[in-house]
């Protein structure tokens, strides 16, 4: 969708994102799956880093490399900022992207519980994933096996869904649903969609109600099947994201990256072979993953955090000829660090969180307690 003309300062507002252009063109610009979508990305792999000090674990909030960070993992966007599960810290913290300015939205560093409250009141256990719609943040709280919601503009923590310290794989609404340690979490801005790691399932929760649903995979059933709803299977599934229409997992046990029809459950291997790792460039089955862990898309290609390969990949998704297409677009595989660069110069270490402002890609570099970028 593009709008053109003469027109300065024209206003496109799409599913709470609102992007001005002052040349009177307006490029897509949609809020999906906690990343901003409709812009295919053109990266360099030119690397930086953002925020925090590589080495340098704290919870200093501060500008650019005066922040600092304790195993932080997943991340989200509304454009302008990014919000990291900063799970070592047991906080939800806010990171400016045009300035690298770090301050904490939610929760005490040092302090792990499970209460509601506002700001710094509120409490989490080691949270892994965080999503937004633009206006809410959805947090897997994994330590606490519940799902979490965080106004933006005001920090309030409320519990959507789970009990804290109650681990489970029940179906139900509210408090009575139960998950098992929680890691990935994305919406369309009606459900989200949580890869539940611990019971090898990826379960749906109705944002209005909070009704939680198995949508693929059965509990306690590890494997690697290709399959529709309880007759598929994963193995500690990690990473998720969403175009609207297909979930896309990072299925970190299997060392694969797979879809979910969401109208239909149908579940199918993109790109990877269950039971074999590695850190091969090539397409579908072909391809060889290592620990994949977060996952973000532009809408057209999908971007993986191969944390055990120390590596940022992209994966073909949508053009035809060449889905499950996979490439190194930044770091070497088997070479950590933290050396800013361009593509193979890079070094990452663990990369776990990923996402998109639609202009580039924004990384979790959990084990060098950064945040990344990658234009």
């Amino acid at each position: 969708m593009k709008v053109s003309g003469n027109l300065p300062g024209v206003l496109l507002v799409c599913l709470g994102v609102t992007v001005l252009s002052s040349c009177g063109k307006v490029e897509p610009s949609t809020q999906m799956g906690g990343s901003i979508q409709g812009t295919s990305l053109s990266l360099s792999g030119a690397t930086s880093t953002l925020a925090g000090i590589a080495g340098n674990s704290g919870s200093a909030d501060g500008t650019g490399t005066s922040a600092r960070f304790n195993d932080p993992n997943g991340v989200t966007t509304d454009g302008k900022n990014l919000y990291v599960a900063d799970s070592g810290n047991h906080t939800i913290r806010k990171v400016v992207i045009a300035t690298g300015e770090v301050t904490t939205l939610a929760g005490t560093a040092g302090l792990s519980g499970s209460s509601n409250g506002t700001s710094t009141s509120a409490r989490f256990n080691d949270p892994n994933g965080v999503t937004t719609d633009g206006t809410n943040l959805y947090v897997a709280d994994s330590g606490n096996h519940t799902i979490r919601k965080v106004v933006i503009a005001t920090g309030e923590v409320t519990t959507l869904a789970g009990t804290a310290g109650s681990s489970g794989s029940t179906d139900n609404t509210g408090t009575l649903a139960r998950f098992n340690d929680p890691h990935g979490i994305t919406t369309d801005g009606t459900n989200l969609y949580v890869a539940d790691s611990g019971n090898h399932t990826i379960r749906k929760v109705v944002i209005a109600t909070g009704e939680v649903t198995t949508l693929a995979g059965t509990a306690g059933s590890s494997g690697s099947t290709d399959n529709t709803g309880t007759l598929a299977r994963f193995n500690d599934p990690h990473g998720i994201t969403t175009d609207g229409t297909n979930l896309y997992v990072a299925d970190s046990g299997n060392h694969t990256i797979r879809k979910v029809v969401i109208a239909t459950g149908e579940v199918t291997t993109l790109a990877g072979t269950a039971g074999s790792s590695g850190s091969t460039d090539n397409t579908g089955t072909l391809a060889r993953f290592n620990d994949p862990h977060g996952i973000t898309t532009d809408g057209t290609d999908l971007y993986v955090a191969d944390s055990g390969n120390h590596t940022i990949r992209r994966v073909v998704a949508k053009v035809v000829t060449a889905i499950g297409d996979t490439t190194t677009l930044a770091g070497i595989a088997g070479s950590s660090g933290s050396a800013d660069g361009t593509g193979a110069t890079a070094r990452f270490f663990l990369p776990s969180g990923i996402t998109t402002d639609g202009k580039r890609l924004l990384v979790i570099d959990t084990g060098n307690n950064t945040v990344r970028a990658i234009e």
